[in-house]
């Protein structure tokens, strides 16, 4: 069964989010009103409502890093990853966690990157070489 994923949350500014998600990441824009607007967010919905934006921790270990939770994000080709990483670069993007590779050599190596949206909200980024080791066992 293949689904897409829908997730919806506060941010503070609708046109600074139109900034972030349209024109730096890239997103499509979908529908809106004056208190929401819809992204296809990497063939997912995003819907991001005027409001305060749930409160954020570094308190997810993940080997040597602690990281933010709650966050979102979304798995790419290690292509895709590359570009967007490109992107977020050149858009001179403030990581909490920069572009890097997580578990070398090991089953689920993976690339990562973590960085805020315009509201402060976490976003992870992961790109594989092969998607098939998106759920290998460490």
């Amino acid at each position: 069964m293949q689904s897409i994923f829908h997730l919806a949350f506060h941010v503070r500014d609708l046109q600074l989010s139109r900034q972030f998600y349209g024109d730096l990441l890239g997103c499509e824009e979908g529908r809106s009103t004056d208190t929401w607007v819809d992204f296809n967010f990497f063939g997912h919905q995003l819907s991001l409502h005027l409001g305060e934006p749930f409160s954020v921790s570094n308190t997810g270990k993940v080997g040597e890093h602690n990281v933010p939770m709650p966050h979102f994000g979304v798995i790419l080709e290690m292509s895709d990853w590359v570009v967007l990483r490109d992107r977020l670069l050149k858009g001179q993007v403030q990581f909490v966690l920069p572009p890097s590779i997580r578990f070398p050599g090991e089953p689920g190596e993976q690339a990562t990157m973590f960085f805020l949206d315009s509201a402060s909200n976490p976003i992870e980024i992961k790109g594989f070489t092969d998607l098939q080791g998106v759920y290998a066992q460490l």
